[in-house]
């Protein structure tokens, strides 16, 4: 049994968050800062939003969400943590596709696409809501501004994948961290986390190695250059951007494909 079968077998649903939009312990607080960024919410829409039935969890590093071939009945949005969607290989190698932050609806495509083509696994201790797909359909019916928010951030995420593609296609070690790195900060900050210029980070060298189609030891060497330069600290489950224009320029990082003012 997956951890998300294992939650929504185990726990009671969460409670309804106050309509408090902005308030600290919302556990939808991260996914509203992104939904308002992607399209104008009416106040209905903030408070259909919150009246979303839930059933969360705490699950700890390295635990499966959803495994390839799993027919989701609800939506995973990673309320606190770090998440990865990904790939086994016969071989038993691993392909990271992509990583998620707080406020990501980490399988929102599964509302469309019945079967699992992937699977999705937390990176860090993290926790976890679960959106059913008829609470979903149904608040999307009703609220048409909401679904709006909800198709563009698909294909945003469409538009990361097409980024990473070019990455390893053309981009050497070098430009695809200092890429990845820009791009993970600007997530973060979009969702209103990472107290600037730090971030958290919790991934490993052996993590940015599955994400990025390089070795592990070449990840390492990448990581000392870029500290040697002053561009970054990283380390202990954190990211320091010591010289924001600096690592830009190094991984010819432009936002426009995420579709966010800068």
């Amino acid at each position: 049994m997956s951890a998300s079968a294992a939650i929504r077998r185990d726990l009671p649903a969460y409670p309804n968050c106050i309509p408090l939009f902005d308030l600290p312990g919302c556990p939808h607080r991260h996914l509203l800062v992104k939904l308002e960024g992607l399209a104008p919410l009416a106040s209905e829409d903030k408070a259909a939003l919150l009246r979303l039935p839930m059933t969360s969890g705490k699950l700890p590093a390295d635990a499966d969400l959803h495994r390839e071939g799993d027919r989701p009945s609800a939506c995973c949005l990673l309320l606190d943590g770090f998440a990865c969607r990904y790939r086994l290989l016969a071989t038993g190698l691993r392909q990271i596709l992509s990583f998620h932050v707080p406020g990501d609806i980490v399988d929102l495509q599964s509302l469309y696409l019945p079967v699992m083509d992937h699977g999705i696994a937390t990176l860090a201790p993290s926790q976890v809501a679960f959106l059913p797909h008829q609470a979903l359909h149904e608040m999307i019916r009703q609220h048409p501004r909401l679904g709006a928010a909800l198709w563009r951030d698909m294909l945003i995420d469409a538009a990361i994948f097409r980024e990473w593609l070019v990455g390893l296609g053309q981009r050497s070690a070098y430009e695809r961290i200092a890429h990845l790195f820009c791009e993970l900060a600007f997530k973060l900050k979009m969702v209103g986390l990472g107290d600037d210029p730090i971030f958290a980070l919790p991934v490993t060298q052996g993590e940015l190695a599955d994400a990025l189609g390089i070795s592990t030891v070449h990840v390492n060497r990448v990581l000392q250059q870029l500290r040697a330069e002053g561009l970054i600290r990283f380390g202990n489950g954190s990211l320091t951007v010591l010289d924001w224009q600096a690592l830009i320029a190094a991984g010819e990082f432009d936002p426009a494909y995420l579709h966010r003012p800068v």
